[in-house]
């Protein structure tokens, strides 16, 4: 489990001190905490004055540690992925890569588009918290109107279902809804956004979109995913 936010974390983030667990929730909670984004902000340039500032010898040992614990993670990430034969998430800090997410069997196309590493999807501050989560869980494809194509990746929580939504081919403007349907046909709206033109994963604008969200609804009492509009339209299913 991800350890609990903190709004004094910001400084921690920004000397690049937190886990690669605590730096993706941090990351997320930074989406929605202006003033947190704006002390980042401060900080940052402040982290590089320290940074130009330490001896060269200290630098030359943080490498070392860098260098040596990158490789202890690649191993401990190889070993469990031998015994478990399911997903790892590691870490290394070489040359700007901050997370490393070992997958068996058939990559994604999203973590195909991203590169692998000895079957090893990269992560790395250019992608926000919804898409990491997406390359490294195990996408549900779902069935689109013509052109629309999407999938989740599910994981469950305590207090109900974390759901992250990859939508491609879908044309602006639109306002959308993720919502989680229950087999007794509960409806639970985990998501909503707006899709400005030309949209996502269309002609002008290729990228497809990640967006992230918790529905009430346990995992094992879902019965599918849908991609509304609000005009009512379908554009998506996802049935788990």
């Amino acid at each position: 489990m991800i350890a609990r936010v903190e709004h004094t974390d910001v400084g921690a983030y920004a000397l690049g001190l937190l886990d690669v667990a605590d730096a993706l929730a941090f990351g997320e909670h930074l989406e929605g905490c202006p003033p947190c984004v704006v002390e980042l902000a401060e900080l940052e340039g402040v982290a590089a004055l320290l940074d130009r500032a330490r001896p060269v010898v200290l630098l030359r040992r943080r490498a070392e540690r860098r260098r040596r614990y990158g490789m202890a993670v690649a191993g401990m990430a190889a070993a469990l992925a031998l015994v478990s034969g399911g997903t790892v998430l590691g870490f290394t800090m070489d040359g700007g890569t901050h997370a490393v997410a070992a997958q068996h069997g058939a990559a994604s196309p999203a973590a195909a588009q991203q590169g692998e590493v000895g079957g090893a999807v990269i992560l790395d501050h250019a992608h926000r918290p919804a898409e990491a989560a997406y390359l490294i869980g195990t996408p549900i494809e779902g069935v689109g109107s013509p052109g629309v194509g999407g999938a989740v990746v599910l994981e469950a929580k305590t207090w109900g279902t974390h759901a992250v939504l990859r939508l491609a081919g879908v044309r602006g403007p639109l306002r959308c809804e993720l919502v989680a349907v229950s087999r007794s046909g509960e409806r639970s709206v985990v998501t909503g956004w707006a899709v400005p033109e030309p949209g996502y994963g269309v002609p002008g604008s290729p990228e497809p979109l990640y967006v992230h969200g918790g529905s009430a609804l346990p995992m094992g009492d879902i019965d599918r995913f849908e991609v509304t509009t609000s005009a009512g339209d379908r554009l998506l299913t996802v049935k788990v």
